[in-house]
């Protein structure tokens, strides 16, 4: 069975690496960090991770809801919020994106990895099934 890659995007670097090492010790392989949503999809493009674990309130330029519809649109990859907000106009344009999850801040070891496991899965079935109509 193969390893689940995950990119981390925070902005903190303690709570990334506080991520990072929970999920390494959960047996999943951390693909990179990255710390604004321009990086994220650098990161996106060079390591190709089965799924993005992603911020919302971000430094630079760019938020993590903007980085996740830029990495939704060009490569397919689930998103999974990890974030404190979740106003009601953050909640909706976060739903543009189509997320996969939506985890809030403080959050267990148990709801990261069940959500990681159910966005894992349910983007494999979705990817098993669009290759299967496209032949």
């Amino acid at each position: 069975m193969k390893s689940t890659r995950i990119l981390v995007v925070e902005d903190e670097a303690i709570v990334a690496m506080m991520i990072k090492k929970r999920l390494i010790n959960m047996g999943y392989i951390v693909s990179g960090v990255a710390s604004t949503g321009k990086d994220a999809i650098i990161k996106v493009e060079g390591t190709f991770p089965d799924l993005v674990l992603m911020d919302i309130m971000l430094k630079g330029d760019m938020d993590g809801i903007e980085a996740a519809s830029e990495i939704r649109k060009r490569f397919s990859i689930p998103i999974v919020y990890l974030t404190a907000y979740s106003d009601e106009a953050t909640l909706e344009r976060a739903k543009l994106t189509e997320p996969y999850g939506y985890i809030m801040k403080p959050f267990t070891e148990h709801d990261l990895h069940t959500n990681v496991e159910i966005a894992v899965h349910k983007h494999m079935k979705e990817m098993a099934q669009k290759r299967s109509q496209d032949n």
